[in-house]
Order: C-alpha cells, then sequence, then structure tokens
C-alpha cells in the first residue's frame, strides 16, 4: 500500500459520511441521557459516533423518534466500529429504560456468536458490570440481561431466530445485504407493541451486497429511497472510499473509515485486505464501495448518470414506445416508455406504477393518449400472464409480444445505448434504483436483464428496456442510429 495519509484527528460525522440522510422534522434528540449513561459506564464516543448518535436518536416535537417509521440504514465497511456504535447504544437504553426488549439478530450464528462475545466484553467492564445481572449462553439463543429486567438477546436469522417475539423496543438487522422481505415480515411487526414513548427503533447495518449473490434487495431498498430524497422519515449513513478509489491507497482507508488510524491500525486493515477472497471483495466491505456505485455491474461506472443533464432536463419529442414489466413477485407492474429527445438521444423514463391486474388498462390508455408506436411485452417470465389481456385491448398492430431472442437484443441494444451512442433520463429514483440493482445474465454468447440474479426488483429498467426494443423495430426508428 501507498504511505499513511497525514496524521488526523477523529472526524465528525459531516467530515466521516459519503453519503447522509437524516429525517425530516428533527426538533430534539434524547442523546443527552444517553451520553451522561454512556459517561457512567465509562464509554467515551469519537466525535463521528456523537453525530451518529445524536441523529439516531433524533425526535420530533411530538417526542417520536424521528427514524422510528424508516428506521436507521447504516452501509459501513468493517473494522470501522459498528458494533461498539450500536452495542453501546443499546446498553446505554437498556440501563436507562427498564424492562427494555432488544433483539440482535444476524443472518449467520457465526457473526452472532462473534458479535455476542463483543457484548460480553462490554457487560464485563468494570463500569458497566454493575448494571447487568446475568449473562445467558446456549440453546441458540444468547442473552445480556440488566438488572432492571432490560434484555438484549442475540441469534441467528439462518436458524429461526426473531419469530414469535413481541413489544420489541430495539431491532438490530445485522448482516443486512443479506437480509431477506420474508425476515423482515417475520420479525418486523413484533415492535407495533413497543414499551418506549418515543416509539421504536429499527436498524439496518451491513456492507454492499454482492450483486447476483447476496439477497440485498431489502438494504438496497434502503439506499436507493434515502438517496433518492424520499427517505423522510429514515436516517441513511453510507461511510465508503471513492468509487474508483485505488484498494492500496491509505488516503482512501481513512475516506472509508473514519475510526483509521486512532481506533482500527494499520495492521488490522492490513489483516483483512490478506484475508478476503478478492480485491472486489475487499473494496465492498473493506472500503465500503457499491459495485459500479450508479449501475450495479450492467454498465461501465458512471455510464448511466451521464443520461441525466439537471441543467436541460431531457423529454420525448416525437414518437414514442411503451414497454411492460412485472416484478418478479408479482406485486408491482412498470410501464416505461422510449423515445429521441430534442438531441436525437433515446430518452427513457418509467411512467406508470400499479398491480399487474390494472396494467393492461393502464397500457391501452397510454398508448391512446400518446399514440404510442408500439407496446412490447416479454412473452415469458412474471409478466406473461398479461398477455392474453393486453392482447384484447391493445390493437395487434401495436402489441409487440418479445421472445427470448428479443429480449436478448433489448439488453444489447440499450446497452449499447448507455455505453456510448446516446441515451437520457430524468434520474428518476426507481428507475436508478433498477439499474443499480441490475446484472446481466448470460444466455450462450449473449445477455438478459438479470431480474433474478440481480440484488432488487429491475422491472422499471426491463420496461424502458423493452420500450426501446419497440421503437428500434418500428419502420421510422432505429434507436441504435449514431446521434451525430
Amino acid at each position: 500500500m501507498s504511505t499513511d495519509p497525514t496524521r488526523r484527528s477523529a472526524p465528525t460525522l459531516s467530515e466521516a459520511k459519503r453519503h447522509l440522510v437524516i429525517p425530516d422534522g428533527i426538533a430534539t434528540t434524547g442523546w443527552p441521557s444517553v451520553e451522561a449513561q454512556l459517561h457512567r459506564m465509562g464509554v467515551v464516543f469519537d466525535p463521528w459516533q456523537v453525530g451518529l448518535t445524536k441523529a439516531m436518536l433524533g425526535k420530533r416535537a411530538d417526542g417520536k423518534y424521528a427514524a422510528t417509521i424508516g428506521g436507521v440504514t447504516l452501509s459501513i465497511p468493517r473494522q470501522v466500529g459498528k458494533t461498539f456504535t450500536i452495542g453501546s447504544l443499546a446498553f446505554a437504553l437498556c440501563a436507562l429504560f427498564p424492562r427494555s426488549l432488544m433483539l440482535w439478530t444476524a443472518h449467520h450464528s457465526r457473526t452472532s456468536s462473534e458479535t455476542f462475545k463483543s457484548m460480553l466484553g462490554m457487560a464485563r467492564r468494570q463500569r458497566v458490570a454493575p448494571f447487568i445481572e446475568q449473562t445467558l449462553r446456549g440453546s441458540g439463543v444468547e442473552a445480556v440481561i440488566f438488572k432492571n429486567e432490560s434484555r438484549i438477546l442475540f441469534g441467528a436469522r439462518e436458524n429461526g431466530f426473531g419469530r414469535g417475539f413481541s413489544a420489541v423496543d430495539m431491532l438490530i438487522f445485522d448482516e443486512a445485504q443479506i437480509l431477506t422481505g420474508k425476515a423482515l415480515d417475520d420479525m418486523v411487526p413484533a415492535t407495533n407493541q413497543t414499551k418506549w414513548d418515543a416509539g421504536a427503533l429499527l436498524f439496518f447495518i451491513g456492507t454492499p451486497p454482492r450483486p447476483g449473490i447476496d439477497p440485498g434487495e431489502v438494504f438496497s431498498g434502503k439506499r436507493s429511497k434515502a438517496l433518492s430524497g424520499k427517505g423522510k422519515d429514515m436516517l441513511y449513513l453510507e461511510l465508503g472510499a471513492d468509487p474508483d478509489a485505488n484498494p492500496d491507497d491509505w488516503a482512501q482507508v481513512a475516506k472509508a473509515n473514519p475510526s483509521f488510524p486512532k481506533r482500527t491500525p494499520r495492521e488490522s486493515i492490513l489483516r483483512m485486505r490478506e484475508n478476503l477472497p478478492d480485491v472486489e471483495s475487499y473494496m465492498r466491505e473493506g472500503l465500503g464501495i457499491w459495485d459500479d456505485d450508479d449501475s450495479g455491474g450492467f454498465f461501465s461506472p458512471g455510464k448511466w448518470a451521464g443520461g441525466f443533464n439537471a441543467k436541460a432536463p431531457s423529454r420525448i419529442v416525437g414518437d414514442l414506445a411503451l414497454g411492460v414489466a412485472v416484478s418478479v413477485d408479482r406485486k408491482r407492474a412498470v410501464i416505461g416508455a422510449a423515445g429521441r429527445n430534442e438531441a436525437g438521444s433515446v430518452h427513457f423514463e418509467p411512467v406508470w406504477f400499479g398491480s399487474p391486474a390494472a396494467c393492461p388498462a393502464e397500457a391501452r390508455q397510454l398508448a391512446e393518449k400518446h399514440s404510442a408506436v408500439a407496446v412490447a411485452i416479454a412473452g415469458a417470465g412474471p409478466g406473461a400472464d398479461l398477455v392474453p389481456s393486453l392482447e384484447l385491448v391493445v390493437p395487434a398492430s401495436v402489441l409487440r409480444v418479445m421472445k427470448t431472442d428479443d429480449e436478448k437484443t433489448a439488453a444489447g441494444e440499450v446497452y449499447d445505448l448507455v455505453e456510448g451512442v446516446g441515451h437520457a433520463h430524468l434520474d428518476d429514483a426507481d428507475l436508478n434504483g433498477a439499474v443499480r440493482a441490475a446484472v446481466r445474465k448470460d444466455v450462450g454468447d449473449r445477455f438478459v436483464i438479470g431480474r433474478r440474479k440481480s440484488s432488487a426488483d429491475v422491472s422499471a429498467f426491463e420496461a424502458v428496456a423493452y420500450a426501446a426494443w419497440a421503437l428500434g423495430r418500428h419502420k421510422t426508428y432505429n434507436v441504435l442510429d449514431s446521434v451525430l
């Protein structure tokens, strides 16, 4: 690695963050009482941890936690101190509020056990031990029990931990990059009967998910919502190096890790670098970099974002085509549009989201309203069941039912458009999130949009890609014509 950066003091939260989204309406914070309790326990936070905890405990004028609805999402690299930060907060809140119940759940048993070991060490500290009644270990569930009857329970989701609880006050999803919607459905309702007047707190803590491997739709969805500006009731913090960082640059380590070098020494970073399986894993887990940042691996870094011009927003000025796609879980349908803008680039835009049942009628209305030259839908996959209904309401001369080869062509054409020929979009949060999540699925020597391999729902991306494909099949257009 290159030489160490200049010695620095621990940064503030605003200096450390790569992305920070704070919920609206914070009037006060529960930090002062927590700070006093941490002092009694002999725990001292660095400036960035103080700022983060103040924000996490932010309250609106009604006294409710500002993040009690959307939760706290932390995308933080390894070796930063997230277990110490959240664990210290949990201990302080348990000591302050008798009979509190907290669940700390990781995906893997190994991670859960390691977290409990850390908390066991905290419970045995000289100034913490007077607050602890006992610690329990065994039967797949570990616990720290306080003298005021508060409890922190630890367990692994892979073993079914978390189901059947009620009146949970604080719920911590560790390894949130492999948190499934099913686990969320099983556990979140347990916080509905919280005993805390300010409301329950939910934490989603993880590192960037591995595309096509980790079921990261929940974690990626939290990130997309926060970065889109729609996270009014959530707190989101992302610590990370620059997307194009040199993995051996100590200045980038310092940017990603506010605990380096004061609390996390060089040796810890080098050990992680040595033992993670490859440089891509280190970039994600050690430096906090989301894969290709804005494109999830389907396009080259920065290419998709290059299609947005905030000073001169794009719009379709001529004929357009529509594309229809349905999410894998069949909970949502999307209609996307594609057409040329004034510069001659192909403009992508999702124009409708709703239930699959309502989609055919909406597609007919949009096609009539905009005189669409074509309406495209894949003949196989989640949207196949809509084809008969579309055939009843969309003229045969307009409807195009795509075969697998057509899906390959659509994926290849949208790739070429974004990589160099010319594209435009309006920086739509749903479409951006779908593009970030998307990965390519090889089919022979070609590829399609890998809807099941992707880390989140990509139906918005599929819809605009299908629309561009349909536009290209119209006799007056070739979507790959040079814009020069």
